[in-house]
């Protein structure tokens, strides 16, 4: 439930008389469906207006109180309302005019994260703590306990331990807010510089103040939202990095105003502005700013370009100045960070329900004493209350003896049983769980192997209340960028004139694997190279050395056709580019002796092996979503006019010439597969020489058509179009995104582990589904990949609709309708392999259990029924859903979410693209409301901050994107890689040994407790204790606490090492298995049976009994220490059977309890004086220790108290270990058996994922086009205008910095697939178009319907169904088993498979060695196609038969 308040100080222009000129804003649609489709969320503001309190806003108060009382966080999500309410919440402000602005009570720049301060500690804290319904129980009881009347137990025997555990928690409460305060500090005390009369003056963040206006520097952080005045830059151009907000680390370029610009560095000027805002109040949409600056007698339109929000970084940019707008809490920066949240464990939560059970226990147990009491009393004490007199200060006219008399004695009674029986609930618990939670976060703080040397990074648990939870995650929400990747571009492989670079072959032709180990090529030679730059195939080198045509042509390609920025810093060259794939590309030519200089606006200078070429710019077709593509025309010294094109690879395909040769297009399609299964962007280059007449007259219509006042961009489009057709094709670049380190094993094993991964990610489709396949989060082996791309709600809604209809076919109705069903179904599976259910067969005596090959446990005889159960390849065929940002805004609606998280459920993976900082917090909220499951988010920039702090668990990992991810987390670590560590490892652990406490504890106290209950029975229900005073004191102080502890802290089933390499052991903690209703009832039985044997074998031995001397031993002192004894002697021998892992400090404390105990009752009853003891409530009980150690009744009690109790568990667990075993029982048998008969399974690094081409292209047509030019158009326009350049002399020798590595962006994928590929669709016949004949096949796309018909080349047709047909694509690779689904705007496309491979092969011979085929010499093994230039019109040595291309690049053999 979302509780939405307005920003105090929102002002109604409209009805406010001072503000001249204010008018109601008219809010307009935006025109991104991105920005506009989301819901306006800002939590915890409050509305405030200077007119009288409308009957509306009263009822959202009351609306507002409400929805507050029944709990913010849970049940179904309250009506969301807007926070910009159209013309009647604006903001208004004058620039300089601080008595201006206060009027409105803006909120000022102090950032506040903390929760309390030295005033509010104390009883804010108290009153948290309160909260917790146990502490609030033991408060309730400690002033129960002060009033004498009925106190049975003193009251400091409940206040000390309270207090302990209160001070306990405050202190932990108080170091992480101090934590806190110091990082608000750090913020606050940033220093910016305002303009005031004319000067700069130091201010403090905090102390800035909306219409302030500020100075940046170059690589300062932007410290509030400013409107942008002038800047350093020509035509006010301004670069900012803005990784905090949307975790894009590409620079983004922002542009004052003409008017403002003008102002320049002029402090006198830019102290005596006075221009006037009207803006939207604050909001939470990054991407959207609308308002208006009056100045002057003109009303200029304001928009996010003019903007800088806090949080960016200016880069490139010697200084700018801002006025302020939004400060502090009202920037967007902190409307997107959310809340923090007071997080509980699932474990937590249920505590609460069995405390209240327990109470509900405890009061029924009272009120039975209450009623047998006041029988009792009637009955018989009310005749001897001249031997027990009624207490007369508090029972009048006792006396009478009549029912009003002993109703109160009963009632009193009532109260004094609450007292004794309530350690059924000790406060010792809670210290206990503190303790421990606090040594699990110390494991975790201390782990060595989770310390992340190259950085410095160690991992650290930020909060103690949580560890338990890492142990029963089911849901992981994850960034890609700077999560799961480097976000390091590098240059891996190229296709060249149909040949392959970037593979190295051994002798005999094989492949050989690239390691760390490899010698690089050797670049020193060029005067411009870079020591980072790392390649392995020197024949790239050779080549170029060589200068082969197409080579040379290839990299001159790269070097000028782009947008990059040149700059010298240090009298080094360093490139700024908006891309890092850009940068990836141009470094590369750079290196390889095409080195891009310099740039204008007219032209372009490149140095190529020495020599410096120059060329005119004529134009630059610029990228953007449609085109997918960009190219530059450029004129050389000698007058030729050539275009260069690089692009998606779809989009270059379709436009070479026909003449080109189709051995080359083949085998550039055949290395683009290659690059693309191996999770490598890719794009293809292409290049045509113009005539200069053409291109005239093209420049004319170029320029018209810019001109245009409508459809402007489509009309270029269109002209653009037309020239860049005909081209030759050169061939095709892969860049790598760099993966951490381990990600692929990670992600593997947490699969493994029955957790399911969704990304989360900003970057575009192509590019996550790339990462998705690198990092093994998409395999081969998924059954489908969906796709849902709807441009709006009904859209969306008939895709998700046509993926259930697959999953119903696929699963079944009933799975999909249900999908707790169906994960019943599988947790039944999976856990009867964990514990193996009565159909599990014994093992052969004398057989050793050993592992198989594949992760499981079985054994070497006959007849074994230990199932073999694959822990590394479990859960990879499955399904799995990506969606895009425009989609999800739909899919996140009240009449689609459940729809899409049933289907998301039902997927192991999902990924979800273009995602917004609210839309990840959504969706984890989205699982958080509807599944009862626990959920961690993990992210390393400003964007992951909202989701981290909505899921159960938030993980920060410590980037390149600031700490804004890591000060909003309960955990940190260093890697992705350490996340596997940090769940399988410690989150099982700690779960593992809280349960096992839990169900020792719990035992423990009602085994103590109600012997009181047994005993009232025999002592006139007046809740006289069972033992004695001192003993009860100290029973869960001294007696049993360490053992427990102990336990609780270092006891473990398997260890690290068995913990990660069999990850399905992680799975009971998914199910609460080792600590849920059955076994909280089961240890309470188990406490209640005990009890009753403590109690009732000691009281029937000294019944009426005498001793060898023949003396009473019928007494009550006696019977105490008895039973205590035998009560300490069996909780320790119980500790000792649940003690899976022992240390010395266990036996230690195990046995030390023991020995302390009986040295105390010694100490205490023997050893005292008579006269310290006599002071006590003990003095009736001195000299009982001796008494009963020397009669046999006390030894035999003993002995047959331990038999009953400790002998059927040491059986049962015994016939259980033998007979079914757990995996966890077995895996620890299987390690200590001799290493000679272990089958020891090896891990060993998962290698790079090589898809093959025919699943790749069937999933989604081609999805290997990851090329990401960025999420907006470049700079080309900018570029040509010649606005990004200063004069010569200042390019030469600039004083901005180069930016950081970027991150990169790709192209919507393509719904046309390339070459011989088939994109068919199949539907009933209610949805067939009607203008489409029998022949046609309807094709889906993502915004459009059309009717194709089917190409010729395909082979012949095969049966199809609503879901499943076969087609025939390029025989490259082995025939397809699985068919894939992909999902359009009406339906779900599926492909099947393909034809044979020597079916294939006679096609595609023919096709290449048509009539006027040719051979070519023969080639090294370097896994390419040619060697040659395949535009030569002839070839000789004659003729060449090739077979089908493979993996390892094309075959061929002369004839």
């Amino acid at each position: 439930l979302v509780v939405l308040k307005e920003k105090v100080g929102h002002v109604n222009v409209a009805s406010t008389s001072h503000q001249k000129g204010a008018t109601p804003a008219t809010r307009n649609a935006s025109g991104s469906p991105l920005a506009s489709d989301l819901p306006t969320v800002r939590p915890y503001t409050a509305v405030k207006h200077n007119d009288k309190q409308s009957e509306s806003s009263w009822w959202m108060k009351v609306s507002e109180l409400l929805s507050r009382c029944g709990g913010g966080g849970s049940g179904k999500r309250g009506r969301r309302k807007s926070s910009l309410l159209p013309g009647n919440t604006q903001r208004h402000l004058r620039a300089n005019d601080r008595k201006f602005n206060e009027q409105f009570k803006y909120a000022d720049n102090f950032i506040k994260t903390s929760k309390y301060n030295i005033i509010t500690f104390l009883p804010k804290n108290l009153f948290e703590q309160f909260q917790r319904l146990a502490n609030f129980y033991f408060l309730v009881l400690m002033i129960l306990q002060l009033i004498p009347w009925i106190s049975s137990i003193v009251w400091y025997s409940t206040a000390i331990p309270l207090f302990f555990v209160l001070a306990f928690s405050a202190a932990k409460d108080a170091y992480d807010d101090i934590q806190r305060h110091r990082s608000d500090s750090q913020v606050n005390n940033r220093v910016s510089y305002v303009v005031k009369n004319g000067q700069l003056v130091e201010e403090k963040w905090m102390n800035v103040k909306v219409g302030d206006v500020i100075r940046m520097e170059n690589d300062q952080f932007v410290a509030a939202d400013l409107l942008l005045l002038s800047t350093s830059e020509p035509h006010g151009l301004c670069y900012i990095e803005t990784a905090e907000l949307d975790g894009e680390t590409n620079l983004k370029a922002r542009q004052a105003l003409p008017e403002t610009f003008e102002m320049g560095d002029k402090l006198s000027l830019i102290s005596d502005f006075r221009g006037e805002i009207v803006c939207e109040a604050p909001n939470n949409r990054l991407n959207q700013f609308e308002g208006k600056l009056s100045f002057g007698s003109s009303t200029l339109p304001l928009d996010n370009d003019k903007m800088l929000l806090r949080g960016c970084v200016l880069r490139n940019t010697r200084w700018c100045y801002g006025v302020v707008v939004f400060a502090g809490k009202d920037t967007k920066l902190m409307m997107n960070s959310g809340k923090t949240k007071f997080k509980r464990t699932s474990l937590d939560r249920f505590l609460n329900i069995l405390i209240m059970g327990i109470v509900l226990f405890l009061i029924a147990m009272c009120l039975m004493c209450t009623i047998l009491c006041g029988v009792w009393e009637w009955t018989t004490g009310r005749h001897f209350t001249i031997y027990m007199d009624w207490d007369r200060t508090i029972v009048p006219k006792a006396d009478e003896k009549s029912s009003q008399q002993i109703a109160i004695i009963a009632f009193l009674n009532f109260f004094s049983y609450i007292i004794l029986l309530n350690t059924v609930v000790p406060i010792s618990l809670y210290v206990s769980v503190e303790i421990i939670r606090f040594v699990h976060s110390m494991w975790i703080n201390f782990d060595r192997a989770m310390y992340y040397k190259q950085a410095d990074i160690p991992a650290r648990a930020r909060t103690t209340t949580l560890n338990e939870e890492l142990g029963q995650v089911q849901y992981i929400f994850s960034d890609k960028t700077g999560t799961l990747t480097q976000n390091i571009m590098a240059f891996k492989k190229c296709s060249i004139n149909g040949r392959s670079y970037g593979d190295l072959y051994g002798a005999r032709g094989e492949i050989v694997e690239i390691t760390e180990a490899t010698k690089a090529i050797d670049f020193s030679r060029n005067k411009w190279y870079e020591p980072s730059f790392k390649f392995y195939d020197e024949t790239l080198l050779e080549d170029t050395r060589k200068g082969l045509h197409e080579v040379t042509e290839f990299w001159r390609l790269l070097a000028l056709c782009h947008t990059v920025m040149p700059e010298r810093k240090n009298g080094k060259l360093e490139y700024q580019a908006q891309s890092p794939d850009e940068a990836a590309l141009t470094s590369a030519a750079r290196n390889f002796g095409f080195v891009f200089k310099s740039r204008t606006a007219n032209t372009i200078t490149i140095e190529v092996n020495g020599m410096e070429e120059h060329y005119d710019l004529l134009c630059i077709l610029d990228f953007n979503n449609v085109r997918k593509r960009m190219s530059v025309i450029v004129r050389n010294a000698s007058g030729d006019i050539t275009l260069y094109c690089k692009g998606a690879d779809t989009m270059i395909m379709e436009r070479i010439s026909s003449t080109t040769n189709e051995l080359l297009k083949t085998a550039t399609n055949q290395h683009l597969d290659k690059f693309a299964g191996e999770g490598l962007r890719t794009l293809c280059v292409a290049w045509k020489k113009i005539d200069a007449d053409y291109f005239a007259d093209w420049q004319k219509r170029q320029k018209a058509a810019a001109l245009e006042m409508y459809n402007r961009q489509e009309k270029l489009d269109a002209i653009y179009e037309e020239i860049e057709h005909d081209m030759m094709l050169l061939g095709a670049t892969a860049i790598e995104d760099k993966l951490q380190d381990g990600v692929p094993e990670t992600i593997a094993k947490l699969a493994s582990a029955n957790i399911k991964i969704w990304v989360l990610t900003g970057d575009k489709q192509e590019t996550a589904i790339n990462i998705g396949y690198s990092c093994r989060l998409l395999t081969e082996n998924m059954r489908e990949v969906f796709v849902i791309d709807g441009e709006n709600e009904r859209e969306v809604e008939v895709q998700l609709k046509a993926v259930k209809r697959r999953l119903e076919q696929t699963l079944g109705s009933d799975v999909v309708r249900g999908e707790d069903t169906y994960n019943a179904r599988l947790t039944q599976a999976d856990i009867a392999f964990i514990h193996p259910s009565d159909s599990v067969t014994k093992p052969q005596k004398g057989s050793q259990p050993n592992l198989n090959g594949r992760g499981a446990i079985e054994n070497q005889s006959p007849g074994n029924g230990l199932s073999a159960v694959d822990d590394d390849e479990a859960g990879t065929e499955g399904f799995a859903l990506v969606i895009n940002g425009h989609s999800l805004t739909h899919a996140l609606k009240r009449n689609l979410e459940k729809t899409f998280l049933d289907i998301g459920c039902l997927c192991q993976a999902v990924v979800c693209c273009r995602v917004t900082p609210l839309q990840k917090a959504m969706v984890v909220d989205l699982v958080r409301r509807y599944k009862k499951a626990v959920t961690l988010a993990v992210g390393d920039g400003a964007n992951d901050v909202s989701m981290i702090k909505t899921a159960h668990i938030g993980v920060g990992i410590s980037g390149q994107e600031g700490m804004q991810a890591v000060l909003a987390s309960d955990y940190s670590i260093g890697q992705f890689r350490y996340l596997q560590r940090l769940l399988l490892v410690h989150g099982r652990w700690s779960y593992f040994r809280m349960a096992k406490f839990l169900r020792y504890f719990f035992y423990k106290n009602f085994s103590f407790t109600l012997t009181h209950f047994w005993y009232s029975f025999f002592s006139g229900y007046t809740a006289q204790t069972v033992y004695d005073p001192v003993f009860i004191a100290s029973y869960n102080l001294f007696f049993t606490s360490l053992p427990v502890l102990a336990m609780g802290i270092f006891d473990q089933d398997v260890d690290d090492e068995y913990s990660l390499k069999y990850a399905k052991l992680y799975m009971p903690g998914q199910y609460n298995l080792f600590f849920n209703m059955r076994i909280f009832i089961y240890s309470v039985l188990h406490g209640i049976i005990s009890s009753l044997v403590i109690f009732f074998i000691p009281f029937g031995m000294i019944h009426n009994g005498s001793d060898s001397s023949g003396r009473d031993m019928n007494d009550y002192a006696l019977l105490a220490f008895t039973c205590f004894t035998a009560l300490i002697i069996v909780v320790t021998g119980q500790i000792m059977f649940d003690t899976a892992y022992w240390t010395a400090f266990s036996h230690i404390v195990i046995w030390g309890s023991l020995l302390f105990y009986f040295a105390l009752a010694i100490a205490f009853y023997e050893a005292l004086p008579m006269s310290v003891v006599a002071k006590s409530q003990s003095s009736m009980s001195y000299g009982v220790a001796f008494q009963a150690m020397s009669s046999p009744q006390f030894w035999l009690s003993q002995f047959m108290i331990s038999v009953i109790l400790l002998l059927p568990v040491m059986a049962n667990r015994f016939f259980w270990f033998d007979t079914h075993p757990s995996y966890a029982d077995r895996l620890r048998m299987y390690k200590k058996s001799p290493k000679a008969a272990r089958k020891e399974k090896i891990e060993v690094p998962l290698k790079p994922l090589v898809r093959s081409a025919a699943t790749r292209r069937s999933r989604r047509g081609s999805l290997r086009s990851g090329y990401a030019f960025s999420h907006q158009q470049g700079f080309g326009d900018l570029i040509v205008k010649g606005k990004l350049f200063r004069q010569m002399d200042q390019l030469k020798q600039t004083n901005s910095l180069h930016s950081p590595t970027t991150k990169g962006n790709v192209l919507p994928i393509s719904e046309q697939p390339p070459g011989l590929i088939g994109d068919t669709f199949v539907v009933s016949e209610e949805h067939r178009p009607n203008d489409c004949s029998e022949n046609m096949v309807w094709n889906a796309g993502p915004s459009k319907t059309r009717c194709s018909t089917p190409r010729s080349d395909y082979s012949a047709a095969t049966e199809t169904t609503a879901f499943q047909h076969n087609i025939v694509v390029n025989a490259d690779e082995e025939p397809m088993i699985r068919e894939t689904a992909i999902v359009g705007d009406y339906g779900a496309r599926s492909v099947g498979r393909q034809t044979s491979i020597n079916e294939r092969t006679a096609q595609l011979s023919q096709a290449m060695l048509g009539p006027a085929g040719s051979a070519l010499p023969n080639m090294p093994p370097t896994g390419s196609a040619f060697g040659v230039s395949v535009h030569d019109s002839t070839y000789t040595n004659g003729r060449l038969s090739r077979t089908p291309f493979n993996r390892k690049g094309a075959q061929e053999t002369e004839v």
